[in-house]
């Protein structure tokens, strides 16, 4: 009996799946693009930020100790060396413009870059700005400014110094309750409102009361401006002033040199008798 013979039968599909690799490509026009978007926005971005993506790619490891901050905060991120300090005063006063609240009280706040570092002074008016007279309680708007500081501060690794200071109105108190006490309370509400919105816990390295030892208008000693919290952003370690700050701020301040009274965790050196306060 002859063999059937084998039949083989093929089937041909016209027009099936074509396979995964129009994915692939697809993919990497994606990462294209997405590239592309990074140096348009690296081309726009300030100098601080560039410095920044270039130190993580050159040291991944090791930027936060040296570019910004590996702290989590809502100010930007800036080195704050002694080449810096000017960019960091354009950030907040371009901040300040920002806050429509704030806006009016431009001529109540100044920046200077001395040799201690960015001073950024908050001065009272006749009516009071940030106080009211003879009180340590911040108002709306100190709370609101200060606030604003902790949050751009708390991003930049230096650390503060806060003062306080008062005019030479003289006036009767009870208790013993003088100028020297009233600057001290006054910069250590700052501090704690500040710790409170931003700084870091080991940010504030001094807190000082002055009284009227280092009046702003020493021509004037009852003038409101004198009455004053001042808050120092420091120099980072070895750094030194830049050749553009004012020798005559700091330490002295505004006015003419006198000695004044520091303070350590909110107490006076030495006291004053009570005689002046506003």
């Amino acid at each position: 009996m002859p063999t059937p013979p084998i039949i083989i039968k093929k089937k041909i599909i016209h027009g099936g799946h074509h396979g995964g690799a129009w994915k692939v490509a697809y993919a990497d026009f994606v990462t294209a693009m997405m590239a592309l978007f990074i140096v348009l926005w690296l081309l726009n971005a300030s100098k601080p930020v560039k410095e920044a993506v270039a130190g993580y790619f050159n040291d991944p490891s090791g930027t936060a100790a040296k570019l910004g901050t590996n702290q989590v905060g809502t100010g930007d991120n800036v080195s704050t060396k002694k080449d810096d300090m000017a960019e960091l005063k354009k950030i907040l006063e371009k901040k300040i413009q920002s806050m429509l609240d704030l806006e009016k009280l431009n001529k109540n706040i100044e920046m200077t870059i001395t040799a201690e570092g960015l001073r950024i002074e908050l001065l009272e008016s006749d009516k009071g700005t940030f106080f009211d007279s003879g009180s340590p309680k911040l108002k709306p708007n100190g709370q609101e400014l200060l606030s604003m500081l902790a949050g751009q501060l708390g991003a930049v690794p230096n650390r503060l110094s806060i003062e306080g200071h008062t005019d030479a109105k003289p006036y009767s108190s009870k208790g013993g309750y003088s100028n020297w006490e009233l600057s001290t309370d006054r910069a250590n509400a700052a501090r704690r409102l500040m710790d409170q919105a931003g700084l870091r816990p080991d940010q504030v390295a001094q807190v000082r009361g002055f009284a009227d030892h280092r009046l702003r208008n020493p021509k004037n000693p009852l003038d409101s401006m004198n009455r004053r919290i001042s808050i120092i952003v420091q120099y980072l370690a070895g750094d030194g002033p830049p050749e553009n700050a004012d020798a005559n701020e700091g330490e002295t301040g505004h006015g003419e040199s006198q000695k004044g009274k520091k303070t350590d965790a909110g107490k006076p050196a030495a006291e004053k008798p009570a005689e002046t306060k506003h």
